[in-house]
This record gives C-alpha cells, structure tokens and sequence, in this order.
C-alpha cells in the first residue's frame, strides 16, 4: 500500500501563492497518475487537477485552471501542486491521491475520487480577503 503526506498547506491572503506536495513511499510512484481533491466545510469532495504517469498529460477543474499548476517528479516520488491567484473560496482541505489503475495517460472529464485508491490525510489550505 502507498503511502502519501501532504505538505505545503497554510494561511496567505488572496490573490498569493502556496505550493502544496505529497511524497509517496513505494518503487510504484511513477506507474500511476496522481490527482488533487479538496473538501471544504460542510462541501462535498472536488477534484482539482490530475497528471498522468509520465507528466506528459494534465486535467484540471475549471474553477482552477489557469491559476494552478500540477507536476511530479518521479525521481522524488512527489507531486506538486502550485497554486496561484488564491482566492478565499480555495480554502479547503487539499488531498493528493493515486490512481487506482497503472499507466493512465489522460482524462476526457473529470476523475472521480472513486478512481483512486491511495489518499493522504490532507493539508489545511486557508485564503484570507
């Protein structure tokens, strides 16, 4: 079983910037997509951006595309996710999570979370106005 740990998370005002990563254990990192989810208070569970296997492909929600940025390093077993423009409604707990099935190279929607079967115990993301 993987295993991921968020790190990054904090409090900026709006309109800053956080970077948030999640290192993986495991030789198995860099066969499987690796995806961000959020949860607000009292909100469902969103996704926010996936990047294939190999890096080569990207998807992210609407509501941050253009303002974040998802990467990995499969020498350091991390994935990356640079957030910029924060925005108050951002605030949430961020998840990184691992695809459940090896060598996904791309997405035509969104992937839901049941698609992924290794989660880390979440970073606290707080934007301030």
């Amino acid at each position: 079983q993987v295993q991921l740990v968020e790190s990054g998370g904090g409090l900026v005002q709006a309109g800053g910037s956080l970077r948030l990563s999640c290192a993986a254990s495991g030789r198995t990192f860099s066969s499987y997509a690796m995806g961000w989810f959020r949860q607000a208070p009292g909100k469902e569970r969103d996704f926010v951006a996936a990047i294939s296997f190999s890096g080569a492909s990207t998807y992210y929600a609407d509501s941050v595309n253009g303002r974040f940025n998802i990467s990995r390093d499969n020498a350091k077993n991390t994935v990356y996710l640079q957030m910029n423009s924060l925005k108050p409604e951002d605030t949430a707990v961020y998840y990184c999570a691992k695809d459940s099935r090896p060598y996904r190279s791309g997405w035509s929607t969104p992937p839901p979370d049941k698609g992924f079967d290794s989660w880390g115990q979440g970073t606290q993301v707080t934007v301030s106005s």
